[in-house]
Order: C-alpha cells, then sequence, then structure tokens
C-alpha cells in the first residue's frame, strides 16, 4: 500500500516572543518545533506565566486523569474565550459546579440515548447526499462547508427538535460562525499574569453574535416550555425535564441555554472538521478509498445504512480514528494548575498553564509507528498502535472526556457511509490544503473537491448464490422525510 504523509502546518523561525503570539494568533500548530515530537515534557515560559505540555502517557494520565482535582480548571485563555457565549456551561465549569452540571447532562447524551438520535442522522445525510446528486458529476463543492452544514443540521434537530431545528439551525450556525471569526486566539492579559477579574475587551461584533445565538436558544427554550415542540428525543425537552439525582433541582433556563450552547459546539464544528479531513485523506490515498468503498458494498449491499451496521464498518470508523489521530479536533487541550504539584520529577508551580496537546502526542515519534503517515489499518483489531489509552485523546479522557462521544462516532461513521455510498471526492487541482488551528483544526478557510458518482456492489434477488452484479446506487433514503 503507498502510504500518504498528510500536510503540517507551515512553521517558521521565530525572532521573539510577540512574534510567536503573533503566530498563535493566525495558526496555534506553527509554534511546535521538531523536538516537540519527541519530547515527554515541554516547559516554556510565555510572558510572565510558566507552561507544561505533558507528552507522554505517563504525564497525560497524572494531568488528566489520575490528578485532574489538581487541573480541573480550563485555561484562562479558554474560559475567556467561551464565558460570553456559554456562561457556566459544562465546558469550562468546575468543581460543585461542573460536578452537578455533569449529573445532569451526561445522561441525556449519554450512549445510551444514540438509537433515538441515528435516525435524525441517517436522515440528514440522505438530504445531503441527494443534494450532490442534483450537482452532478464534475460539481464542485466546498467539502468543509458541507460538512458543517450537515452537521449543523443534525445537531440542530438533535437539541432543538425536528420542527425547530430546521427553522432555527441556520441562525444558530451564522451565529456561532461570527463569534469563532471575532474572539482573539490569546488571552494577553493572563500571559502577562494580570488579575482574572481584569474585564477582557469584546468588539460590536462578537456582542452581536452572542446576542443573535441567546435569543435563538432561549426562543427555543420557551417554545418545549410551552409544549408547541413535543419532540421526547430533543435534548432541550429532556434539559427541561432533567432533575438533578441528588437535589431533585431542575436547571434554570440559563443553565438550559448555556448546556444547549455547549452540546452544539461539541457536536458542530469539531465533528465537521473532522469529516472534512477524512474526505481530504481518503482523495489522496486511491487504496484506502477502494477498501473504503468495498466494505460499505459488502456490508449495506445497497441499502441506506442504519445503526445496527456501525459495528460491521470497522475500516470506516478506522478511517475517522485515524483521521481523528492526525488532524485531533481539539488541538490543545489547556488547565491552570490550582496547585503546587509535581509532573515527571519536575515542579509544577500553582496557576502554572499545564496542557495535552494531541497534535504532539498522536505524532510522538516514540509511540506512534509512522506517525505522519496515514495508516487506518492501525486501528483495526490486532493493528499496530500504542499499548496505553493515554496515547491517543482526540475527544480528552479522564473524569472530563466528552460526553457526547459515543454520539459523534456513530454521526460519523453513518454520513461516511451514507455519502460514501453514492459519492467520491476528489480535490480540486491546484488547491493546497493547510492546516489552521483557532479553537478547532480545520484544512483551511475551505475544501474545494470535486463530485463523483460512483456504483456499488449489492446482491439482487435473482442473482445465482455467491453471484454479485454491479448496479447504480439509487435506493431511496428510508429516513428522508420522515
Amino acid at each position: 500500500m503507498t502510504e500518504f504523509v498528510p500536510p503540517y502546518p507551515a512553521r517558521r523561525e521565530l525572532a521573539s516572543v510577540w512574534d510567536g503570539i503573533r503566530l498563535a494568533r493566525r495558526n496555534t500548530l506553527g509554534l511546535f518545533e521538531d523536538h516537540c515530537f519527541e519530547d515527554d515534557l515541554i516547559q516554556v515560559r510565555v510572558l510572565r506565566r510558566n507552561m507544561f505540555i505533558c507528552n507522554s502517557p505517563e504525564t497525560v494520565e497524572y494531568l488528566l486523569s489520575s490528578h485532574n482535582d489538581s487541573f480541573e480548571r480550563k485555561s484562562p485563555q479558554m474560559r475567556h474565550a467561551l464565558e460570553p457565549l456559554i456562561g457556566d456551561g459544562l465546558f469550562i465549569s468546575e468543581g460543585e459546579t461542573w460536578r452537578r452540571r455533569r449529573r445532569v447532562v451526561a445522561p441525556i447524551v449519554h450512549a445510551s440515548r444514540v438509537p433515538q438520535f441515528a435516525p435524525i442522522m441517517i436522515e440528514t445525510a440522505c438530504e445531503a447526499r441527494d443534494r450532490w446528486s442534483k450537482i452532478g458529476a464534475g460539481g464542485e463543492i466546498d467539502a468543509l462547508s458541507e460538512m458543517a452544514q450537515l452537521t449543523a443540521e443534525i445537531i440542530c434537530r438533535t437539541i432543538f427538535g425536528r420542527n425547530l431545528g430546521r427553522a432555527h439551525a441556520r441562525q444558530v450556525v451564522e451565529g456561532f460562525s461570527e463569534y469563532q471569526r471575532r474572539i482573539d486566539q490569546i488571552d494577553l492579559l493572563s500571559l502577562l499574569d494580570l488579575p482574572e477579574w481584569l474585564p477582557r475587551w469584546r468588539s460590536p461584533g462578537l456582542r452581536r453574535a452572542v446576542k443573535r445565538i441567546h435569543a435563538v436558544i432561549d426562543a427555543v427554550v420557551a417554545s418545549h416550555r410551552d409544549r408547541e415542540d413535543t419532540n421526547s428525543t430533543s435534548v432541550i425537552g429532556r434539559l427541561l425535564d432533567a432533575r438533578d439525582e441528588e437535589t431533585g433541582e431542575p436547571l434554570d433556563p440559563a443553565a438550559i441555554r448555556n448546556e444547549a450552547i455547549v452540546i452544539f459546539m461539541a457536536g458542530h464544528e469539531t465533528t465537521a472538521n473532522s469529516l472534512a479531513w477524512c474526505w481530504y485523506l481518503l482523495s489522496q490515498t486511491p487504496e484506502v478509498e477502494r477498501r473504503f468503498h468495498s466494505e460499505l458494498d459488502e456490508v449495506l449491499r445497497g441499502r441506506t445504512p442504519d445503526l445496527n451496521d456501525v459495528p460491521r464498518l470497522l475500516y470506516t470508523r478506522a478511517i475517522f480514528e485515524e483521521a481523528i489521530r492526525l488532524y485531533p479536533p481539539v488541538p490543545i487541550l489547556a488547565r491552570e494548575a490550582l496547585k503546587d504539584e509535581i509532573i515527571a520529577e519536575r515542579a509544577v508551580p500553582k496557576r502554572a498553564l499545564v496542557a495535552v496537546v494531541p497534535w504532539l502526542l498522536h505524532r510522538h515519534r516514540k509511540l506512534w509507528e509512522k506517525p505522519d503517515h496515514f495508516i487506518p489499518e492501525r486501528f483495526l483489531p490486532g493493528g499496530k498502535r500504542p499499548e496505553s489509552k493515554f496515547a491517543y485523546v482526540p475527544f480528552s479522557i479522564g473524569p472530563r472526556i466528552c460526553p457526547g462521544l459515543a454520539f459523534g462516532m456513530r454521526e460519523a461513521i453513518l454520513c461516511l457511509a451514507v455519502l460514501g455510498q453514492r459519492f467520491q471526492l476528489r480535490l480540486a487541482p491546484g488547491h493546497t490544503v493547510d492546516p489552521i488551528c483557532r479553537l478547532t483544526l480545520r484544512p483551511g478557510q475551505a475544501l474545494p473537491m470535486v463530485l463523483e458518482p460512483r456504483t456499488t456492489i449489492r446482491r439482487e434477488p435473482r442473482a445465482a448464490p455467491g453471484e454479485l452484479v454491479s448496479v447504480p446506487l439509487s435506493a431511496a433514503c428510508p429516513y428522508a422525510h420522515s
């Protein structure tokens, strides 16, 4: 098999710390030097703050699992970047607030709920498939934008319910995109070790984006409270009905809004970026793409996939897992030390910034064979990958592991299966992919790709035993328009 080495972000020499800060505002991953892909613990000083990067399974376990209580506070940059939008939402809350909120929210997006959400995933993927069919062979799409639209529709219908989701998806997506464009990548005040209570400047555009998102979510919550939408599977409906198992108390309206936005963030942008990376990587590896299509043909036989097919789509899952190894959705998981600690015999003072950088960990030369190559086979049963689960953390790990992990994984597999049955995607001629990291890791600002229809292999009712025949993939999606 020809192995493919995907691109890195461009690196350059930095003349000063201010040079590094300017680069970080454009693309954080451009900061890391070659030795960072071999070191187990990295220590730097950024202006007036110490920063440590845990870059081995042992140090990752210490930070995110065994001593999580010492590092449960998210970094100042993350807290100040997201607080205007999500308030005390689960993603940045800590202490008793986090524990109480987690007890309420985790069961709502637990793996056991995925069967209720899967028809929405399949329905929406089929709509995208049919939309691409109308574009026709040789038509060009922006795969990044298409995946963002697909995952936004899924998560909006999941959170808001089918009817309200369709009505409000675009408003929330546009508001969130505007927010991301305007939020500052670097919290300079915290790097200067200035007090947390000092106000951060927010642009008028950012404040408008927040008001737009809050207004939509508040209106949807009010509709559910008045039972205008009685969809029993909607997340907001469940948040309204939820009670803390210890206190019996419901969530207040602001908490419901904050957690709905957190779930939207977790289920939209990261999954969209990861799916876009999958299509790009498949377009560059014909052998992998052929094996992907062969699995779809063998398992599905021309019918639309459902949730029961996911356990059999092993190679499809491996493609996604390898894509998020190379391009982790959130490539930097940063915390703040709440007390003095010692990691790998090195003193870590209180208030130091301590991070796991999946971008480095997943390409660590001591942990992974051919770490920069795209090799999905490493995630098949018996594949060669590190023994420690702390070497692979695309969804974080430990007490603060992403509660929507099962949702996102099954969503990605089903979307790849539905679209991969009908199409191959080819990178537009002349386009160069340049990974860009802001809050999440994207394949640039756009990913232009050309659509190529394909056929599949299925067993026809009149075929002789064991005979396979090739037919066009034209079966209608059973979930469409339900």
